[in-house]
């Protein structure tokens, strides 16, 4: 039996305009604030978001303010989240080791791994408080030693969301600026007279946020292409239509444009999963959300065995892959290309989204091909030294290497090894010969 699409997405030639539209708006938008710095960004603040204050960084005052509208019981459950996501990501830190190793008698190479100096994290906030993107990108960056980490976020309702501004302080962000989208990536990239840039952004958001991070990558380092939420389930009869509706639907509320995927080899799930959305659409309340979602980017995928959908599944290549079979832990083996796995009923995506300890910022549109999502290596960059301790080992380098440099005719690079050789090894090279 051939793969049958019960249901297709947008075709990818739409998408792809929406995208050119995307990037046109962007382009200008960085230029602007490039030019004129904070007016900028104050214009694009009252435009965008209706909000245009004296300042856009939080005072200490204002953060203790805000914290202290915060009940006790949010705040216990922001304390248990970040203390997950903590010890996780210290986890990960613990396993990254500073090396040195003495490869030759006298050379000695190794290697540090270096925070990144300062990190610009984007919280979004907008149309959701995402209350735990401050988790997964502020203590993350904590964990891994960063110097200085600031972080924006849009405000909420036309002020700083309290839970949000907690979570980032909690965190350990040591600047906190109320501001959101293209102004606030601009902003902290390219920096303006009273906000100093950063060596590098991260943090999920929009089409437009993604975009932005897109244009900006060279000038700062990103975490990834983090765009508009994926997810993906892949089923067998294990399970029933309520769970696989509700896994699609959980995320699909993210936003007008979030690919929600069935895999599924049972045609009876996939057509009872059909029937099961409708009836959910009817009852969420984030359903003018979600219903669009679904109706422009939503698939329903019928294989005829789970190698097929293991093979579809990775070339579709999915934010969020939600696995409930009959043999998830093959799926765990043999899966390459996603952003993370939730292995079997008992786990879902919003798990790893808000609570359970995994990063939640996760590559999108396929980079799960060529990247993982945000960890505590991100913000980590691993350094490499070498030492020559003995004139024996200088002068023995030494003449492999002005030899490999005269095979490439680079004789400046060979005369570097030759005065080493004629120097702690007592032989005469002349200039431009390779050390015999």
């Amino acid at each position: 039996m051939a793969t049958i699409y019960l249901k297709r997405g947008k075709p990818e030639a739409a998408r792809s305009e929406d995208d050119a539209k995307v990037r046109t708006t962007v382009e200008g938008i960085l230029k602007d604030i490039e030019t004129r710095g904070d007016a900028a960004v104050h214009e694009l603040s009252e435009k965008f978001d209706n909000y245009s204050p004296p300042s856009f960084r939080l005072s200490e005052g204002e953060i203790e303010a805000l914290i202290n509208k915060v009940s006790p019981r949010d705040m216990e459950d922001i304390k248990f989240a970040q203390a997950q996501v903590r010890n996780f990501a210290q986890a990960q830190r613990d396993s990254m080791l500073d090396i040195e190793v003495e490869t030759l008698p006298g050379v000695v190479l190794g290697h540090r791994n270096i925070p990144v100096q300062s990190v610009g994290c984007y919280i979004p906030g907008g149309k959701f408080p995402m209350v735990a993107s401050a988790h997964m990108s502020v203590a993350t960056a904590a964990v891994a030693g960063v110097p200085r980490i600031i972080a924006a976020t849009p405000p909420f309702k036309g002020e700083p969301n309290p839970a949000v501004i907690a979570a980032i302080k909690l965190g350990g962000a040591h600047e906190i600026y109320v501001m959101g989208g293209i102004q606030a990536i601009g902003a902290m990239a390219l920096g303006t007279e009273t906000i100093k840039p950063v060596d590098m952004l991260v943090g999920p958001g929009n089409a437009f946020v993604a975009e932005a991070k897109r244009q900006l990558y060279g000038l700062v380092g990103i975490d990834l292409f983090a765009g508009p939420t994926e997810t993906m389930v892949i089923a067998d009869e294990t399970v029933d239509a309520e769970i696989c509706a509700t896994d699609l639907l959980g995320q699909a509320e993210h936003g007008y444009n979030s690919p929600a995927v069935l895999i599924t080899n049972s045609r009876k799930l996939a057509d009872a999963t059909l029937v099961e959305i409708e009836r959910l659409l009817a009852i969420l309340p984030t359903a003018e959300t979600a219903r669009r979602s679904w109706e422009d980017y939503g698939e329903v995928i019928v294989c005829d065995t789970h190698e097929e959908m293991l093979d579809v599944a990775n070339d579709i290549a999915s934010e969020h892959v939600q696995v409930m079979t009959d043999r998830d832990d093959w799926y765990l083996q043999n899966m390459h290309s996603y952003g993370a796995l939730f292995l079997g009923a008992r786990t879902n995506v919003a798990n790893g989204d808000k609570v359970i300890g995994t990063n939640h910022t996760l590559p999108t549109k396929k980079a799960g091909r060529y990247t993982g999502g945000l960890w505590v290596g991100k913000f980590l960059k691993t350094h490499s030294y070498q030492k020559v301790l003995t004139d024996e080992a200088a002068a023995m380098i030494g003449a492999y290497g002005s030899r490999l440099c005269i095979l490439e005719g680079f004789v400046g690079h060979a005369e570097q090894c030759n005065v080493r050789v004629r120097r702690y090894g007592g032989r005469n090279v002349g200039y431009g010969q390779a050390a015999e």
